[in-house]
């Protein structure tokens, strides 16, 4: 089940970062960040990272890259505690 989770939710994000990647070559309106890590928080960082890699989208961004992996520590964090319970 959470196996299932984790590819629904990196789908989404992936989805989110090349719809965002898209916005911000054509100037239109982009993804906020906290969605984004947000996105990646509820077990999509998966996807995020596959799409910082392939599309090369925020993965230069210091602060943003502070904070990604910050979520994903914290989601991690919180896998390890659902399967010990």
């Amino acid at each position: 089940m959470m196996a299932l989770v984790y590819a629904l939710m990196s789908l989404l994000c992936f989805i989110a970062y090349v719809w965002d990647k898209s916005a911000a070559r054509s100037g239109k309106w982009r993804t906020k960040e906290r969605t984004l890590l947000l996105l990646g928080l509820l077990c999509g960082w998966p996807g995020a990272v596959l799409a910082q890699q392939l599309l090369r989208h925020k993965s230069a961004k210091t602060s943003f890259q502070i904070a990604f992996w910050a979520t994903v520590m914290l989601n991690v964090a919180g896998f390890l505690v659902l399967i010990k319970l």
